[in-house]
């Protein structure tokens, strides 16, 4: 039997956290393939609560590095995510949230075909600058997705 894998993406504390009760049923449900991935947008954040809610990772990007620009963290990013999608062609993937993971997980998989669930991290603001970048990130998320769940 062919189990459709799926993607789970996250890079920060609050994507790891809305994330893991998925994760977990995910991992937990046989007719899916589970396929974790950090990013490492945050990285002693995010390993916190990754040992906490015991998320399994089977893949870790390391994308993280001392003063980097939103610029460069989004072009590390772009090129770690595309890569893994080309090595292990999930068939669906999840993000969750506003942040730089988000988008550029939902551009990767809109560039390789590959269908996306967004789980929007709340309310808009209408003001790409404020939240800055987050406001912009979620928007641009918005029709590179297949699937809008709401927050909670």
């Amino acid at each position: 039997m062919n189990r459709p894998k799926i993607a789970v993406f996250f890079g920060t504390r609050p994507e790891a956290i809305k994330m893991a009760p998925i994760v977990t049923a995910l991992a937990s449900d046989d007719r899916f393939e589970l396929m974790s991935v950090s990013t490492g947008q945050h990285r002693e954040m995010l390993d916190q609560v990754v040992e906490i809610f015991q998320i399994p990772v089977h893949h870790d990007l390391e994308v993280m590095t001392p003063g980097q620009t939103l610029a460069s963290l989004s072009s590390k990013l772009m090129t770690k995510i595309d890569a893994l999608l080309e090595q292990e062609t999930p068939d669906f993937a999840l993000v969750q949230g506003d942040t730089t993971t988000v988008l550029m997980a939902s551009l990767a998989c809109f560039y390789r075909r590959i269908a996306t669930g967004h789980v929007e991290a709340g309310l808009r603001t209408g003001n790409l600058a404020s939240p800055f970048p987050e406001e912009a990130n979620r928007v641009l998320a918005t029709p590179l997705s297949t699937l809008h769940f709401a927050p909670t």
